[in-house]
């Protein structure tokens, strides 16, 4: 099978699908690799490491999809509407195509894609399975996201982390609170105490206290339900729960040095779990980074993409923060991808169906949506009683 790997077009977007130190192992699977010339400059990754790792370097866009049997990008679809306008007259019939595609968020991209006859898998969706972990995007994406982000705190905050004892006296350390613990929060907890801050973190899942408090965390308990959901996701909550958990949280936010947002529930808009109110009762110098910003922030003052002023605290709302480090958010997408495909490969097309994995990220095939979630969204009874019908 030929894997096509093109240039991505999004803006910002500094990663590429394929890193020349996956190559070997996709080689290994029966892949031969086309990449687009300049694809991997961005992420720190010349045209000659890939010849050099045995791919072949070709000169346009329009060749890797020529010539490819599956193309594999970091963007497509809903997740890079424009890009797709000139790639939906490059792709052929049964072509297989595998990446972030955002068919939950951006429904109706994957129906304008359907009748091109491409064979779209949307990585995001692959469920969290014990044998899918080594092609998780979301997790190997969120933990780098979740490292930055730290960092990004440290970065703005007019005080130091650590605590420190020196001949002018003892500098006591910054106070963080981590509101999300998932893969993201976890790694934004793990780097908070590795710089030496006293780190506090809730999440609406009382089963991610154990992990919380493994890495040298307090784990903050709040008197009211839990929202474990499935495959280790939260489930959404109504308004009137966000509130409440808002009220409780209040008085711990407004003791916080730093305080860093990763509460996300997958295809719906993040909720709102920091009020204005809150911002400004914080200390001055107080930042709060938010990675839920892309999908409408957990911060009530967060404006993507941009930092803002909110009283005496700062307000960062990062977009796509894996692409700031594209060499390491490369590697670990490659290797995610490698392993979706060398999975898929094994099967056969009449056995998507029966493959939970298949089944869960197949968002296009035969010219229509199947997706049952992403059908849902668009307003489309199910698949079999269309079928039936």
């Amino acid at each position: 099978m030929k894997l096509g790997i093109p240039r991505e077009a999004y803006p910002g977007e500094r990663r590429v699908a394929m890193a020349p130190a996956a190559v070997a192992a996709a080689k290994k699977a029966g892949f031969e690799i086309l990449v687009e010339s300049g694809a991997g400059s961005a992420a720190g990754f010349p045209d000659a490491d890939y010849s050099a790792a045995g791919c072949a370097v070709v000169g346009s866009r329009a060749e890797v999809f020529a010539q490819s049997d599956a193309v594999a990008m970091v963007r497509s679809l809903g997740a890079d509407p424009a890009s797709w306008a000139t790639d939906s007259a490059l792709v052929r019939p049964g072509q297989m195509l595998v990446g972030h595609l955002e068919p939950l968020s951006e429904a109706s991209a994957a129906a304008l894609a359907a009748p091109s006859g491409v064979k779209a898998f949307a990585l995001e969706l692959l469920p969290r399975i014990t044998r899918a972990q080594t092609m998780d995007v979301l997790s190997s994406q969120a933990s780098l996201a979740g490292y930055k982000a730290v960092l990004m705190a440290a970065n703005h905050l007019p005080k130091l982390f650590p605590m420190m004892m020196t001949a002018a006296g003892t500098i006591t350390p910054s106070k963080v609170f981590v509101v999300g613990a998932g893969v993201a929060g976890l790694q934004a907890i793990a780097t908070a105490k590795r710089l030496g801050a006293i780190v506090t973190a809730y999440d609406v899942r009382a089963a991610v206290k154990e992990q919380v408090e493994s890495l040298g965390a307090k784990f903050l308990e709040l008197p009211m339900e839990t929202a474990d959901g499935q495959g280790g996701y939260a489930k959404a909550m109504d308004e009137a729960f966000y509130r409440r958990q808002a009220e409780l949280m209040a008085g711990v936010v407004a003791d916080m040095d730093v305080v860093v947002t990763t509460a996300a529930v997958p295809g719906r808009t993040a909720p709102v779990l920091i009020s204005r109110d809150m911002v400004l009762a914080m200390r001055p110098g107080s930042v709060i980074v938010d990675l839920a910003a892309e999908r409408g922030g957990n911060c009530e003052a967060t404006v993507a993409g941009q930092s803002v002023e909110c009283g005496g605290a700062t307000v960062i709302g990062p977009l796509n923060v894996p692409a700031s480090l594209p060499f390491h958010s490369s590697q670990l997408y490659a290797r995610n991808v490698v392993a979706f495909l060398t999975h898929i490969k094994g099967l056969n097309a009449e056995s998507f169906g029966g493959d939970e994995i298949a089944q869960g990220t197949l968002v296009i095939d035969q010219g229509e949506v199947v997706h049952p979630l992403v059908r849902e969204r668009l307003g489309l009874e199910p698949r079999a009683a269309a079928i039936q019908a």
